[in-house]
């Protein structure tokens, strides 16, 4: 039990974990700064369409309930993609740094933005773990640090280097718990005749260690679901991605194994994928350390 109170066993734990998942993109041929090149068409469609939206407005809503302001403040979004928060954080009068590494998403990101003034949205074009902060100085230099989905975090180190970039608050956003996805639980048994089995992900890490290490933070767990349509043709390289990356063969054999199941169960060509987990939203409070009272 004394090990449930020890950071330096839960550091030495989630590092160990961090290295293993990045050897393992590695291994399937993927880098992790540019591992949405592939899908970002579809992912800006996704983050602006009218659930896309939807989705992003409770999040922020929900920081906003914990008494963050937008209007004239600092943000730094660290893994912006193509604004899916970037740009509403800008609509709600924030000035923005948004560091993004995938050059299709830092192009779609740039039309996003051409709506506002040439300094409220500033792309930093690069890897978050390139960047020394302290030559940026950008030490305690943002009001809001955000960071939703990005996997710039692999151990309390990299959590660590992002909240000094915090001057009042950081929020941070992981999946806490595998990926649920209708149709990977359809193709799983047949190329390892077992189900595909959810795992709990860093996320327990993550809130473990700010409570060890005495941070003041409001947390929230939620199920999210999504629905989405795409071709057979699609549906087949997304599956061939997928096993890749949990280290499956990708051979014609399973390719063929995937394609005939998708043509047998799928005849009109549209292949109906819905997708849905488990998802942490940490807030941490770096200089009102008090619990919020909004003001009626």
């Amino acid at each position: 039990m004394n090990d449930f109170f020890n950071e330096a066993i839960w550091e030495k734990a989630w590092k160990e974990h961090g290295e293993r998942v990045v050897n393992k993109m590695k291994k399937a041929g993927t880098d992790p700064t540019r591992a949405f090149d592939h899908k970002a068409k579809t992912f800006n469609e996704q983050s602006f369409n009218e659930e896309g939206r939807k989705r992003t407005t409770r999040i922020m809503n929900w920081i906003e309930g914990q008494g963050v302001q937008f209007n004239n403040a600092s943000v730094l979004d660290i893994g912006a993609a193509s604004g899916v928060f970037s740009v509403p954080f800008a609509e709600r009068g924030a000035r923005v740094t948004a560091v993004e590494s995938s050059l299709p998403l830092i192009e779609l990101l740039k039309e996003n933005i051409t709506k506002f003034a040439d300094d409220q949205v500033k792309i930093v074009p690069e890897p978050f773990e390139d960047i020394d902060v302290l030559a940026r100085d950008w030490s305690n230099a943002f009001d809001l640090v955000f960071v939703s989905m990005c996997p710039v975090i692999l151990d309390w180190d990299s959590v660590e280097k992002i909240l000094q970039c915090a001057r009042d608050y950081c929020y941070i956003s992981m999946p806490a718990g595998s990926m649920e996805i209708s149709l990977v639980n359809e193709i799983w048994p047949l190329i390892t005749g077992q189900p595909f089995q959810s795992k709990h992900l860093e996320f327990g890490y993550l809130l473990h260690l700010l409570y060890l290490k005495g941070y003041s933070y409001e947390s929230l767990i939620t199920r999210e679901t999504k629905t989405t349509e795409v071709t057979r043709k699609a549906a087949l390289e997304e599956m061939m991605n997928w096993l890749r990356s949990h280290s499956l063969a990708t051979d014609e054999q399973n390719r063929k194994l995937v394609a005939d199941y998708l043509e047998q169960a799928y005849p009109s060509g549209k292949v109906t994928i819905r997708q849905s987990g488990r998802y942490g939203k940490v807030l941490v409070r770096m200089q009102d350390l008090s619990m919020y009272t909004r003001k009626i």
